[in-house]
């Protein structure tokens, strides 16, 4: 149980947990994931932290078939710039580690922005906090459970 799944079941908030063999040689966490669990790498997303240029962190959740997009998450952040969160700092702020960050249950909550995808897709897979262990929960949940905002953050191929 991790608190990403903790905080899911603590709220009622229906959820699957799918987990898989991680290799610890794995370099591209998101496409290990889509490997592993045959998803479509368009409903696997994958969490990432950002920093912003009045030092505040906020969460980035996109499909691991895109790349956030940095100028357009500072601006739905209200910011003028931002830069991908040090590994190290993420994982401090989150509680989790580089690979297994959950957007659910982290130990410092930041302000999560969801690419607005998600909204097409009745299921978004997500880590549930851990290398080797996805979520898959309704678009829903990550406003009922985080007040995420969905926004167009993703840049795609």
């Amino acid at each position: 149980m991790t608190p990403a799944i903790e905080l899911l079941e603590r709220l009622g908030i229906p959820h699957r947990i799918i987990e898989y063999h991680h290799d610890p040689a794995a370099t591209s966490y998101g496409d290990e994931a889509v490997e592993a669990t045959g998803v479509e790498a368009d409903a696997v997303f994958k969490t990432l932290m950002v920093t912003l240029d009045n030092g505040s962190m906020v969460v980035g959740v996109v499909p691991v078939a895109t790349r956030l997009d940095l100028k357009a998450i500072a601006a739905v952040a209200g910011s003028k710039r931002a830069r991908m969160a040090d590994p190290a700092d993420a994982e401090r702020r989150t509680g989790y580690v580089a690979g297994g960050i959950s957007p659910f249950g982290q130990k410092h909550p930041s302000p999560v922005f969801v690419d607005e995808w998600a909204t097409a897709l009745d299921l978004v897979y997500c880590s549930g906090g851990r290398r080797g262990l996805e979520i898959a929960v309704a678009p829903e949940a990550f406003t009922a459970a985080l007040g995420a905002k969905f926004a167009a953050i993703a840049s795609w191929p």
